[in-house]
């Protein structure tokens, strides 16, 4: 039965990433073990290796993805030296108005970009990572950027903030997350039934004021192994 159910799951995720446009999937390759998927290849940008993942991830029955693909710019795309890419993550970081770049340190060797100082929210850490995703030229980001609010609420208060969001939020069952605060340190455990409810799981405990970090421990769980097959 599994090994069926892998087979389909593979032939959804191979479909939706030729259908996207965006990922350019002709070197991309999948497979499946146990609901379990991992993605291969090269693909051209660093955006399509992330919307890649994320339209695997929005496939029914899918519990794990393992994205290895590698970035491979198309020789026709000019690719900037090492200094223009840091320069131009730099000039980016400083156009958004939510990011103090100043206090952000770019460098840059054989497009492997690395992030380092600080911001003050730990959502922010992650919007300066895609901001620098989106820029020629990088191929991978090492994110060392440190989480320092600038007030930081009670351990107890940050939970309770977080527990009342999960509360409100459509796609989770909140009584089935765990959420425990350590000095700023959130981790989630439980289960919830999908990957969207896993990124509202997630969005709920990054946008809580207070928050340095956010330890994953949530698994997918799906009800009936069943529910997936023959959905399109």
């Amino acid at each position: 039965m599994t090994i069926a159910i892998d087979e389909e799951l593979q032939a959804k995720v191979i479909e939706k990433l030729h259908w996207d446009d965006r990922v350019n999937a002709a070197d991309v390759g999948v497979t499946v073990d146990h609901t379990k998927v991992t993605l291969r290849g090269t693909v051209p940008s660093y955006r399509a290796k992330s919307i890649a993942e994320k339209d695997t991830k929005e496939i029914p029955g899918i519990s794990e993805v393992i994205n290895h693909l590698q970035v491979q710019y198309p020789s026709t795309i000019p690719v900037p030296i090492d200094e223009e890419i840091a320069s131009n993550v730099a000039n980016a970081l400083s156009w958004d108005p939510d990011i103090d770049a100043s206090k952000i340190d770019v460098s840059v060797i054989g497009g492997l970009l690395t992030l380092r100082g600080t911001v003050d929210a730990y959502w922010k850490k992650f919007q300066a990572q895609d901001i620098a995703y989106s820029i020629t030229g990088v191929i991978d980001i090492i994110n060392e950027l440190a989480v320092v609010p600038t007030k930081i609420p009670e351990d107890e208060e940050i939970a309770r903030t977080i527990e009342n969001a999960l509360e409100r939020n459509p796609f989770v069952e909140a009584e089935d997350v765990n959420v425990v605060v350590e000095n700023g340190r959130v981790t989630l455990t439980g289960f919830v039934p999908n990957w969207a409810a896993w990124r509202a799981a997630h969005k709920a405990a990054s946008y809580t004021k207070g928050v340095v970090k956010v330890v994953d421990g949530l698994a997918i769980r799906y009800l009936e192994e069943q529910e997936f097959l023959g959905e399109d």
